[in-house]
């Protein structure tokens, strides 16, 4: 059974989810703890670290869509002690995507931590991408070279 509070700020956080399909980063920012050691990994671009660069990604994240309907949620598994907890959803979501007229479906693995902070529980991690159904192994090949490089 998780805690009430921490089920409650999970909805809150989906609603913030909705504005965010909608171009409004703002109710989802809210949702985050402003701390160095936030992170987040949106399929937009590089992970982030850091609240500065967390806030950064998520404006950015959410100027890239606009006129969504609100996000529907599969949950996979959530759990929670009394500090800190996590989500693993399946969201689906239709907006339009930068500057395209066409409403998109899209579908998210979200993997979302949260913590809590001066007694309210704050994200303090998401990470989500596209990868809902099984994939082919040459899927997870790296064809720029950048993993061969990191090692050099």
């Amino acid at each position: 059974m998780l805690p009430e509070d921490f089920e409650q700020a999970v909805q809150q956080d989906h609603r913030a989810l909705d504005a965010f399909v909608r171009g409004d980063a703002e109710p989802k920012k809210r949702m985050y703890a402003k701390t160095d050691d936030v992170t987040l990994a949106n399929p937009f671009g590089p992970p982030s670290r850091g609240w500065d660069q967390v806030a950064e990604s998520l404006e950015r994240a959410a100027s890239l869509a606009r006129d969504g309907e609100p996000v529907q949620f599969e949950r996979i598994s959530a759990y929670a002690t009394q500090d800190m907890g996590y989500t693993l959803d399946i969201e689906h979501a239709r907006f339009k995507v930068a500057g395209s007229n066409e409403m998109a479906l899209v579908s998210l693995r979200a993997t979302t931590i949260y913590r809590r902070v001066g007694g309210e529980w704050k994200c303090v991690h998401r990470q989500a991408d596209p990868i809902t159904s099984p994939r082919s192994p040459e899927t997870v090949i790296d064809h720029t070279g950048v993993a061969g490089r990191a090692r050099a």
